[in-house]
């Protein structure tokens, strides 16, 4: 499904993907969710894409889901549902055979921070951001799969860190705790996310291939299945806090927590 707010191209042998929505700092919407699965599809279609870069215009990365979708929950199993997509989402780029970097300008958050951390490399400006700070504006919880993705890279104690208290770590501390890959100033990113791409276009694809399914597998491995934490989902997404949150949200207030 196409959207107006997501580019897809193809530079050479380099997919790129361009969340192009500025004005909202590229929080993403249900058709750019869509079209990053199709772009995701088409790279790995195209027997030339050797590469895939995921990067956002004005200065952000992707500051998560569009709240304003939220309006429509109605149940706790809209929450279910939401979740399972975003998985599917994030699990499709990670199943990619090529290699996938994210160029990190700006905030990373929520959806736009599980994206990242889907991919194999993470690209930063100083200005990168990551975090998901649900604790202190929707009251709504990861689902089990993006939490242990998130564990994976940085460890229990920082992710309990930063999801129990909602805040969000800048380049150098994601750096320190190996979420970020590489830190250059915002005037060198796309150029050095260039010069990576085009140096991973030239390693052997069965290498990348076989090193991307092994670690695959040792994710599943480790994963519980699907619906493990469905309960808690529904408690989130069921919750006062959750409808109080999105309120707030959209109101550009903070959330009064009963």
């Amino acid at each position: 499904m196409p959207s107006s707010n997501l580019a897809w191209d193809i530079n050479g042998s380099v997919g790129v993907v361009t969340f192009n929505r500025p004005e909202a700092r590229n929080a993403l919407t249900w058709d750019m969710y869509d079209a990053l699965v199709d772009a995701c599809n088409s790279a790995e279609a195209a027997s030339a894409v050797r590469v895939l870069i995921i990067r956002g215009e004005g200065g952000a990365f992707a500051a998560g889901t569009d709240i304003s979708q939220f309006r429509g929950f109605t149940t706790s199993e809209a929450g279910v549902a939401y979740e399972r997509r975003l998985d599917a989402v994030i699990d499709r780029i990670e199943r990619l055979p090529i290699p996938t970097i994210a160029e990190v300008d700006g905030p990373a958050v929520g959806g736009g921070c599980a994206i990242a951390m889907a991919c194999d490399f993470r690209i930063c400006s100083e200005r990168a951001r990551f975090g998901v700070p649900v604790s202190r504006t929707l009251g709504n919880c990861l689902s089990m799969a993006n939490l242990a993705r998130m564990v994976d890279l940085i460890g229990p104690a920082l992710t309990r860190d930063l999801m129990l208290t909602g805040r969000l770590v800048d380049a150098d501390e994601a750096r320190t705790a190996g979420l970020a890959t590489l830190v250059f100033p915002a005037a060198e990113l796309r150029a050095e996310t260039d010069k990576l791409a085009a140096e991973l276009a030239t390693r052997a694809p069965s290498t990348i291939r076989a090193t991307k399914a092994m670690m695959l597998r040792l994710r599943d491995h480790r994963r519980p299945p699907a619906g493990a934490a469905d309960d808690l989902l529904r408690e989130c997404y069921g919750s006062a806090e959750f409808r109080e949150g999105v309120a707030a949200f959209l109101a550009g207030r903070k959330p009064r927590w009963s």
